[in-house]
């Protein structure tokens, strides 16, 4: 890696072990390059064996042995040609919210073995216009460094933390993979700078990821993670909800908290039940808290009731308001009775000044 002729500034970065990756960024962070948050593949060096969009689908990557396609053998990820004459490939993605914040990069070489990518860096950028940010292409453009070169090794889930997280905005990245070869995933951790209306009585969702919402805690998450709650649109099928395992217990609850983007004003509330037909829960309840130091836990002193208790039904959007439109909350606990699935949570509020 030394012999690479493109420099990149060096980053302080801590690796971390796979077995930790989830719990080190999935409750403080967003994936802010994910498809089912809008992130879009601009751009790539190559793509000849498996395309570059496979990158930042929210799913994980699976393996189908023996599968051929006319290039070759089917993967679901990125892979490039071999031989690659250029320092390295590359994929220009544009972030899924308006910018971002970094904190941390994963990179999945999930069934790639033996045609992995032997290293990576990504770099970032603030800048409006894709075309001219595409018209950079492999080299140096005005791309600045979010993390320098790391070794990948085959078929694993790889991760950094940033040691100092970034406080500048980026609107693109661009994944470098050293020369080539194949990802099956990246993942760019880190918190949305959403654009809020300079008109403070504006109502809007404030739960929302693309508004800077993060799903931070939740009791369980068998089906479906909690993080699919605060994603744009009613979605594509059960799969991208959160749903619960099927609980025995008497008087069992499951519960979700979700961080507001913005101290707010609720108004009220929308529960979507979208393509859960058969799972839905019973009854949803709403819960708020005003909290300035850190997340508060499920069973912290100061939640109080913000909603009447929603009786659920099938494949449904549910509205009701607020009970307390005159506190300024931070964090929502979304409440199902007994377990199920539940689609998206909308938090409709106004900023609070």
């Amino acid at each position: 890696m030394e012999d690479i002729e493109y420099k990149l500034d060096s980053v302080k970065a801590t690796r971390i072990p796979a077995e930790e990756i989830d719990k080190t960024f999935r409750s403080t962070c967003i994936d802010l390059v994910s498809a089912a948050l809008g992130g879009k593949v601009l751009g790539f060096s190559d793509q000849w064996f498996a395309e570059a969009v496979n990158l930042i689908n929210p799913a994980a990557p699976i393996r189908q042995p023996g599968k051929m396609v006319y290039t070759g053998a089917w993967y679901d990820g990125w892979e490039t040609r071999r031989h690659n004459p250029e320092p390295f490939d590359w994929v220009v993605i544009r972030l899924g919210v308006a910018s971002g914040t970094v904190e941390g990069v994963e990179i999945d070489t999930a069934f790639f073995n033996g045609n992995h990518a032997p290293a990576i860096s990504v770099e970032g950028c603030f800048n409006q216009d894709d075309e001219e940010v595409l018209s950079w292409g492999g080299n140096r453009g005005r791309w600045e460094t979010i993390l320098g070169i790391q070794e990948c090794g085959p078929s694993q889930r790889h991760a950094w933390k940033l040691d100092n997280p970034t406080n500048k905005q980026y609107t693109h990245v661009r994944l470098n993979m050293y020369p080539d070869g194949g990802i099956a995933r990246f993942r760019l951790f880190g918190h949305a700078v959403p654009v809020f209306p300079d008109d403070k009585e504006v109502v809007f969702d404030l739960a929302a990821a693309q508004n800077g919402g993060v799903a931070v805690s939740c009791s369980d998450q068998h089906f479906g993670t909690k993080d699919n709650l605060i994603l744009p649109g009613r979605g594509k099928d059960m799969g991208d909800g959160w749903e619960t395992a099927r609980s025995r217990t008497k008087g069992h609850i499951d519960w979700a908290i979700i961080r507001l983007g913005a101290p707010g004003y609720i108004q009220n509330f929308l529960v979507d039940t979208a393509h859960f037909r058969g799972n839905y829960p019973k009854e949803v309840r709403l819960e708020a808290i005003e909290w300035k130091d850190g997340d508060p836990a499920a069973d912290a002193p100061g939640w109080i009731r913000v909603a009447e208790p929603l009786k659920c039904g099938p494949d449904k959007e549910h509205l009701v308001d607020s009970l307390v439109k005159d506190k300024a909350f931070t964090h929502v606990k979304l409440i199902i009775v007994p377990d199920g699935g539940v689609k998206r949570l909308r938090v409709f509020a106004r900023q609070a000044v």
